[in-house]
């Protein structure tokens, strides 16, 4: 066997049971007679609480218990959510108002929970909420990016959440003093929602010792300490667990306020209790996604090199700070603010803002897809405006491949990566040559198509850190326990394949265990395209350390001295020995021989570097002006993801992020009205992608194996979304362009682009 791993293509196993329907969601595995909660959310996107009675509520049919905020206190809770702050340019700290667990007096965005009602049914504890007395005095909303406006939080003047910056701006000014040509953009990242298949939800239970919150997360641990501290709590009092979740997408890494009421009421009455979120209540309550908008500059000197590049974000944060918001268009962003460009001087400034708004925070790619859509559509622009080839203009100012290991202006080190070569795949599988032909073609048809080039650089995110545990069972099973949290993405397959690829244990006698702060002391959950990486790096430590522990045990079963027994993969050998146990023969010698300590091996280990996933997208739009439709043709996708561990999953996580990506650039777009109030609140007025709107996706590996781990490998659970914005929107102008439309931002709906080509015929007119 090759020493890490087969790299090939394997069906999932986990999808067996979920396409029988024998999935273990959280709203499947509640506690029969589990108690149900109901929020009580706000109507209006900004207001006073004037009343609020709940009395008439706690005596309706069925009900146990309601909360507001002065119960949470009341019982010595700690409300205020936690959040990170970015320290502003001149070293002072971010805004931190006040995000109670349930409203205090005031409310600042149209779902906002005020109270919850436990009861037996969720009918009844509906019904009950309807009799809550609820008055809210109406205040001003704060919907745009710009500071100022109705004040939200006194914490934060003018609205504006930080001031951060990053770079030198004054060495930037001079350099775009010197430029021979300088080009600029306004570039709009609309906002999303994280349509996941399964809505949040959560049950609780209290035996009166300990707390156990089973969640649908992407990691249990986060989650426990924040419960503890919260509660007052020792940690060996407080267990979360989290079974299969459907699709999470870096919104459910979070610690929401809902599961705080949940647990505090299980406690309060001894008894279980159950929340599931239906849809529209998802699309109030749950984090959104993206919201910026950014003016971009390129410097450039008489050969088309960039000699700087300027940024200046203002991104929306909602009414609090979510969790990690202040992070993502800051520090995140500026992990591949330069992309695959060698840039060596940066100014970057991003202003966060406050708005009457659902709260903003990380969604696949968690400011990697918004740094690289910035940069990625300001080189489309500046090849137009110097008039040169958008792949040539790209190529000039690669990092060569012989400058590697490569620090850049913002302090990453690329580890690797060969750009020229990836980008002649995916020109070589797109046919680029065919498009002149293809172009006029359509244009015969009264047709417009247009050619759009992105060319990627992610960051791989999170702790480096991972551990990961063999237990040999005694009915000849393996028990692996990770420290990741599978959210759809195949981690049940991809991880026991790795463990039977490295010790010849058959992968179906591999059990997979996650989710389980009991069972698993420690981990990093999944997010950041961190998982397979991180996890394997972990069971190679573990495997290890499992041989080295049987060794000397095996070197007294054949006679040998330890130094003569070896491993390949399969089973231990020794010169002069016919004694050849597989691991799993092995474990079964020791626990004959009461050797319990051979049974159970772990390891932590930590990465030395994080690796950088690229590629290069091409995508071809053909856009009817009669009706303002675009459709999407043609799409091919090359990837550098180092060594693959098992192809098919991955290039099924290129299809699922481009097609988010596709979802964004041609449809998805949050509206709310001049009162805040969400217009796109159900699937009627909220257009996710189908099926139909997507062509065929070629997916090329280039793979320039990574130096920042020992497998050589490199994350790819978000680079199909970090892509494609860019891909779709540049192939959206160039098909435009002809037609005298010089801007367009996402999505690219039917009557946005009907309205921009009547506005440019107008104008040419």
């Amino acid at each position: 066997m090759e020493k890490f791993g087969k790299s090939q293509p394997v069906k999932r196993v986990e999808d067996l049971r979920f396409l029988t329907g024998r999935g273990r969601f959280v709203d499947d595995i509640a506690p029969r007679g589990a108690l149900c909660a109901y929020f009580l959310r706000s109507p209006v996107a900004h207001g006073v609480i004037t009343a609020l009675d709940v009395d008439t509520a706690r005596a309706a049919p069925g009900v146990h218990l309601v909360l507001t905020l002065a119960e949470l206190e009341a019982a010595g809770i700690d409300v205020a959510m936690t959040a990170v702050t970015q320290q502003n340019r001149d070293g002072t700290p971010g805004a931190a108002p006040e995000r109670p667990m349930l409203a205090r007096d005031r409310v600042r965005f149209v779902g906002e929970a005020i109270a919850a009602i436990i009861a037996e049914t969720p009918e009844q504890a509906r019904d009950a909420a309807e009799l809550v007395a609820l008055e809210i005095d109406d205040l001003p909303v704060k919907l745009d990016l710009a500071p100022g406006g109705p004040a939200i939080h006194p914490e934060a003047p003018d609205n504006r959440a930080f001031d951060w910056g990053l770079g030198d701006e004054a060495a930037t000014q001079a350099a775009f003093d010197a430029a021979e040509r300088v080009v600029s953009l306004d570039v709009v990242d609309n906002r999303v929602m994280v349509s996941a298949l399964e809505p949040r939800g959560c049950f609780a239970e209290w035996d009166g010792q300990r707390l156990h919150l089973c969640y649908g997360g992407q990691g249990v641990w986060g989650v426990k300490a924040q419960l503890a501290e919260k509660f007052g709590l020792e940690p060996e009092q407080v267990r979360v667990t989290t079974p299969d979740v459907g699709g999470g997408f870096g919104m459910k890494a979070f610690a929401y306020p809902e599961y705080f009421v949940v647990a505090h009421a299980a406690r309060a009455l001894g008894r279980p209790v159950r929340w599931i979120a239906d849809r529209s209540e998802s699309m109030l309550a749950d984090n959104g996604a993206r919201d910026l908008v950014t003016r971009a500059e390129l410097a450039f000197d008489g050969d088309n090199r960039i000699t700087a590049y300027r940024v200046h974000t203002r991104c929306n944060l909602g009414a609090y700070n979510s969790q990690f918001g202040q992070m993502i268009q800051t520090m995140l962003f500026s992990r591949v603010l330069t992309g695959v460009y060698d840039i060596r001087t940066v100014w970057m400034r991003v202003e966060g803002i406050y708005t009457n708004t659902t709260q903003v925070d990380a969604y696949r790619g968690a400011g990697r897809p918004e740094a690289i859509y910035v940069l990625e559509r300001v080189m489309d622009r500046a090849a137009r405006e110097l008039g040169v080839d958008p792949l040539e203009l790209r190529r000039r100012n690669f990092i060569p491949a012989d400058a590697f290991p490569y620090q850049s202006a913002t302090g990453e080190t690329y580890d690797v990566g060969d750009f020229n070569r990836v980008l002649d795949r995916a020109v070589e599988r797109a046919d680029l040559a065919g498009f002149p032909a293809r172009r006029a073609a359509d244009a015969a048809r009264g047709l417009l198509r247009g050619l759009g080039a992105s060319y990627y650089i992610e960051s791989i995110l999170g702790d480096p850190s991972e551990g990961a545990k063999v237990e040999f069972c005694e009915d000849g099973s393996v028990n692996l326990y990770v420290g990741t949290q599978s959210n759809g993405q195949g981690h049940e397959t991809v991880y026991a394949r790795f463990l039977s690829d490295q010790t010849g244990i058959p992968a179906d006698r591999i059990r997979v265990v996650q989710g389980d702060s009991d069972r698993i002391a420690q981990g990093g959950g999944t997010g950041g395209s961190r998982s397979v990486t991180t996890q394997s790096n972990a069971t190679l430590a573990t495997v290890g350390k499992m041989v080295e522990a049987f060794v000397p045990y095996l070197a007294e079963k054949m006679g040998v001295e330890p130094e003569a027994v070896t491993f390949d993969d399969e089973t231990f050998r020794a010169p002069g020995s016919n004694v050849t146990p597989t691991f799993l023969e092995a474990a079964e010698m020791a626990r004959a021989d009461g050797r319990a300590d051979l049974l159970v091996h772990e390891a932590r280990a930590t990465l030395p570097g994080r690796s950088y996933p690229n590629g290069a997208h091409l995508a071809e739009v053909v856009v009817d002006p009669e009706t303002g439709t675009v459709r999407v043709d043609r799409y091919t996708v090359a990837d550098d993801f180092g060594n693959l561990i098992n192809p098919m999953l991955a290039e099924g996580q290129v299809h699922g992020g481009v097609v988010q990506g596709v979802g964004q650039a041609l449809c998805e777009r949050v509206v709310f009205d001049a009162d805040g109030q969400l217009l796109t609140g159900s699937f009627m007025d909220y257009a996710l992608p189908r099926a139909g709107d997507v062509p065929m996706i070629g997916f090329t590996p280039v793979p320039v194996p990574s130096t920042a781990n020992p497998m050589g490998m490199k994350g790819c659970g978000e680079a199909g979304t970090v892509g494609a914005l860019a891909a779709v929107a540049n192939a959206v102008q160039d098909a435009l362009w002809p037609r005298g439309v010089r801007q367009v931002d996402m999505p690219f709906t039917p009557q946005r682009v009907w309205d921009l080509l009547k506005d440019a015929t107008a104008t040419a007119a």
